[in-house]
């Protein structure tokens, strides 16, 4: 009987950086974190303006906050080329859109992460700020605009809702900021007790909002359940 086989260990499909369209080339193992160097897989040596294909002029380094692997973070710091084309005057660099957004300081595959930790692991933002070595503000915005990019603008997250909670409260008590909240809550598998609920939307409000849970159970048309059609699949809505 044969055993099982291995492949040759290799840090990209490890560190899960293919899926990103880096390589790495080399690694930096600190008491804090773990660098690895990266480079983009496909060059993008071609003109957007002329169509001519432009030499390499230099290259510049990135560094994003990655998934973490084991206690210390892991940091993949890329070196992007930039070309320029003689001919046109154009200069331009590598595309790492498949790895990050513009600007961001996380990675996608730690915006994943962080979203799964959040959501279904159930850590606190305190934690996954931790675990890539970044501010908590960083870790809080970029798993607000993930979340709500991923699920709350899911067109099919209304799917299969019998039962929807609806609350209304005010949950920060300072001077700035907003102050009111709306929470809605599907609570189908309550209901049938096949599983929790489950947070379908959350919407903030700088001010004391205008329509009430009174208004909102008295006229369907006011029900936040989109789009409209999945409003007649509900079989009961409570406060």
């Amino acid at each position: 009987m044969s055993g099982p086989a291995f492949a040759r260990p290799v840090l990209t499909p490890f560190c899960r950086l293919d899926e990103l369209g880096l390589v790495v080339t080399g690694r930096r193992l600190g008491p804090d974190r773990a660098a690895l160097a990266c480079e983009v897989d496909k060059p993008t040596d071609w003109c957007r303006r002329c169509g001519c294909q432009g030499p390499p002029r230099d290259s510049v380094t990135r560094r994003l906050a990655h998934e973490p692997f084991g206690w210390r973070p892991t940091t993949p710091l890329l070196t992007i080329r930039r070309y320029r084309r003689t001919g046109c005057g154009h200069v331009w660099r590598q595309d790492t859109s498949h790895a990050a957004e513009p600007k961001a300081e996380l990675s996608r595959r730690g915006l994943g992460w962080a979203l799964e930790a959040i959501v279904v692991r159930h850590l606190t933002v305190a934690r996954i700020a931790e675990a890539p070595a970044v501010a908590w503000s960083t870790a809080n915005d970029a798993v607000l605009a993930e979340g709500k990019r991923v699920l709350i603008n899911d067109p099919a997250r209304s799917d299969g809702v019998k039962v929807m909670g609806i609350d209304q409260h005010v949950w920060r008590h300072t001077r700035k900021g907003g102050k009111y909240v709306t929470v809605i809550i599907d609570l189908t598998a309550i209901r049938d007790g096949t599983g929790p609920s489950r947070l379908t939307d959350a919407a903030l409000l700088t001010v004391k909002p205008k329509i009430h849970l009174d208004e909102l159970f008295a006229n369907e048309d006011h029900l936040p359940v989109e789009p409209p059609s999945q409003r007649d699949g509900l079989s009961s809505v409570l406060r």
